[in-house]
Order: structure tokens, then sequence, then C-alpha cells
């Protein structure tokens, strides 16, 4: 267990990486500015079949790496932390930023009774896109330091015997593997603490509605077989059953329209109700949105919009098809 007599635990960080040689270089050096003590941190970047030099980045910036081809990202965390030595494990993704206060929060946080993982929502790059700023609006924020149902693996610190003991991440899971994990810490008696000091910036966010989509498609693919394991809770539930009703509502929209055209007419009212059940979440997330941001002109309120219904109608797609990973090789210059 984390004391406060041993207040400075070692940090084990577990970085995967393939293709990202620029945002690897802006996450280590994030890490580096950090004020804990260096020699209590070990950095192990996880290298999963780069061609654009990252293993070079990441020796050169004084991380040990371990080569991992071919492997789903549960898998190659799992192996990098198995070679770990911190009592606590922070997993961070190569398009992060972290604050440079960000390891010694992480530490104190995991001094509470009970709290088995910490982390904090990420935010949007500064100079983003509109995609990127509204996407930030939609996902929310961070504020104080509370309980939640679950943090994503790219901004999480997990205490060592926590995360051994429920088995790490499920090498099953080709996403959602964050929830999963935070699952079962919380079945077997841990807390999930969300903590604004843990800041973060996602470099790697979607700047248009083209990579949104393709984003949220990817992540969705494992969403329900993750929302409808037995840790399950009202909030989960709802966003499990959201894109199964959406889904349902453009399949008949469409069979609709079709049966439309061997009868000859149009039924409006049909229509109607349908469309209405499709965009309704989308519709309800805009609502949160603008009052969350206090967006005030016509045009940002539609680029909530565009943004809510991109989400959505991704997660519902996500149901019926599958798709390739949506993350793209990054140019160390292109940063």
């Amino acid at each position: 267990m984390i004391t406060e007599a041993t207040s400075r635990p070692r940090v084990s960080f577990v970085i995967p990486v393939k293709n990202d040689a620029g945002r690897l270089r802006r996450c280590l050096e994030s890490i580096a500015a950090n004020s804990y003590r260096h020699d209590a941190v070990e950095i192990i970047v996880a290298d999963n079949g780069s061609v654009d030099g990252s293993p070079d980045v990441a020796t050169a910036c004084g991380a040990t790496v371990l080569r991992l081809p071919g492997y789903r990202v549960s898998d190659v965390r799992n192996r990098a932390a198995a070679a770990a030595s911190g009592a606590i494990f922070a997993f961070v993704d190569a398009d992060h930023e972290i604050s440079p206060l960000w390891i010694e929060a992480a530490a104190d946080a995991l001094t509470d009774e009970g709290a088995g993982a910490v982390g904090a929502l990420c935010r949007p790059p500064s100079n983003g896109t509109w995609v990127q700023q509204m996407y930030g609006v939609l996902r929310g924020s961070t504020v104080g330091r509370r309980d939640v149902e679950w943090l994503g693996a790219g901004n999480m610190a997990v205490r060592r015997e926590a995360f051994q003991a429920v088995g790490g991440f499920d090498l099953t899971l080709e996403s959602c593997e964050d929830v999963d994990l935070c699952q079962r810490l919380r079945q077997a008696g841990w807390r999930i603490v969300g903590d604004e000091r843990l800041d973060n910036v996602h470099l790697g966010d979607p700047a248009t509605l083209g990579q949104l989509f393709r984003a949220e498609r990817w992540r969705g693919r494992n969403n329900l077989r993750v929302t409808f394991q037995p840790a399950w809770t009202w909030r989960s539930i709802v966003s499990g059953v959201i894109p199964i009703v959406q889904m349902i509502s453009i399949a008949l929209f469409v069979a609709l329209a079709a049966a439309s055209v061997w009868w000859n007419r149009l039924p409006w009212v049909g229509f109607a109700l349908l469309a209405a059940a499709a965009v309704a979440p989308s519709l309800a997330r805009t609502l949160r949105m603008t009052t969350s941001a206090r967006l005030s002109s016509a045009g940002r309120i539609a680029q909530a919009l565009c943004v809510a219904l991109t989400f959505d109608m991704a997660r519902a797609v996500a149901l019926v098809g599958a798709s390739q990973h949506h993350r793209q090789p990054v140019r160390e210059d292109s940063t």
C-alpha cells in the first residue's frame, strides 16, 4: 500500500507509441519538466512497430524502449507494465502532454485509502481547430477531485497492486479497454478518482469531422460489450442504449424510404418520428454543450451540433461495421 511514509513512491510511465515521433518527444519533455524526484521516475516507451524513428526519440530522451510490434494496445500496455518497477503505473499516451505537477498530484491522490486509479479528462490543443475545441466541450473537464466511473488510459495513474490484482487490461478488447479496467477495479473494491491536478493536453484530438467520425467509430466497436458487463451504472447503460436506438432509427428510416418508393407515397409522419429519434440524443448533447460552455452565437451552437451529430452517428455505425484504427502516422516536423 502507498502510505505517508512512502509519499514519493517510484512512478513508472508506460507510453505506447506507433509512428508518432514528434508528439512523443513533446510528451517525454513534459514528463521531464515535472518537479518530482527524477530518480523516482521510470519511463518505458512501448513501440508498436514504428518506422518513423519513434524508438530513437525515446532513447534520446532517456526512456527504456520495448519493441512490441503487432500487439493490441491493451497487450502493449500490459507487457510494458510487467517490465516496470514502480509502485505506480502512469499510463500516458504518446500524443499527450502532462502538467509540471502531474506526477506529484498522482502520487498524492493515490495516498487516499482505497484509491486504485486517478486521472483527468484531457484538454484539446490550445490552438486547435473548431472541431477540436467543440470535441473538448463535448468531452467535458475534470473539476476538483471526486470519485468517477472511469478514466481514459491516455492519462491515468494506477496502483501497481490494484492493476495486478485485476489482471491488467483485457487483451481481447481493441477499444474501451480503459473503461473495462476501471469497471473491474471498482468491482474489486477500488475507487476511481478524477483529479483536476492531473492536467493534460491531448495533441491527437481529431481536427476535422471526418477524423472525429473515424476516431469514434473505432472507439465504439467494443462499447456494448463493455457497457453491459456486471459493473454497469445507469449512466453507462444510457451510453450503450443511445447508439442502439439511433442505429435502429436510421435503419428504419432507410427501410421506410425504400418502401415509400414501392407504395408510391411518402409517409412524412413516419419519416419525422424516425428522424427525431435519431437526432434527439445529439440535440440533448448540443444543449448540454451550449449550457456548459455558454455558447451564445448561432455559429458556435451549429458547430456544437455538428460535433455531437458526428460523435453519435459514428458510435451508432460502429455497432454494425468494423473499422481500422483511426490514427495516422505523424511526421516529427509536423508538430
